[in-house]
């Protein structure tokens, strides 16, 4: 059967199957349901991460949190500190672990890493295309871009000293100890895939923290 008498075939097939229209239906059905679900998902964990960073600029205001930052003692899904990126158009609140529940909140500090303005290698991790998707634009970032930290002891600033790159999703060597002060962003890669990370890595260029 040539593909000019195909259609009309099909047509004449599913008015006098109705077994087959109604499958065809229900076909469609699905696959709209499916459709709305894939745009609903990532809208929906965007409501709850909004959610969580209002009660997060809460608690980053309060005496509490500096005094556990101080200590280096902040708990897990608590607020870390304020993340602002101009260059990637990210404004975040940081939380303190990496775990799912952690990060609802959008983005979160690996444990066992330090925090923003200590010596050593600070490692964070964020969502790229859902929870507020903070760190959706880290592939835009060049040499030289500033990212801004501000904690409840002071803010720091650190500059991005190599462009984005990408590792399999299971190398943890980028949030290994390094000498000096330095930051390690990560989140997945390509968007919308865990394949791969997309790691940042930038330099400790202003301190004002206590």
């Amino acid at each position: 059967m040539s593909s000019s008498s195909l259609s009309p075939f099909l047509l004449e097939l599913i008015r006098v199957r109705p077994c087959l229209r109604r499958l065809l239906s229900s076909v469609s059905v699905v696959l709209a349901v499916a459709g709305l679900s894939g745009l609903a998902f990532p809208l929906a964990t965007d409501v709850v991460q909004h959610r969580i960073q209002q009660r997060l600029g809460s608690w980053l205001a309060s005496p509490a949190a500096a005094a556990a930052y101080r200590a280096g003692t902040v708990p897990v899904g608590r607020g870390l500190t304020r993340l602002r990126i101009p260059d990637a158009g990210t404004d975040v609140i940081i939380v303190e672990g990496t775990g799912g529940s952690a990060l609802r909140a959008g983005a979160g500090h690996y444990p066992g890493t330090p925090l923003p303005g200590r010596p050593g290698n600070v490692a964070i991790a964020g969502h790229r295309t859902t929870y507020g998707k903070p760190f959706a634009n880290l592939d835009r970032l060049r040499i030289g871009a500033l990212i801004d930290f501000d904690t409840p002891v002071g803010g720091y600033t650190y500059r991005v000293v190599r462009d984005p790159y990408a590792v399999p999703s299971n190398d943890r060597s980028v949030i290994d100890p390094t000498p000096g002060s330095t930051l390690t962003l990560t989140t997945c890669h390509p968007k919308g895939s865990a394949r791969q990370r997309l790691v940042v890595r930038a330099e400790l260029v202003r301190t004002g923290g206590l």
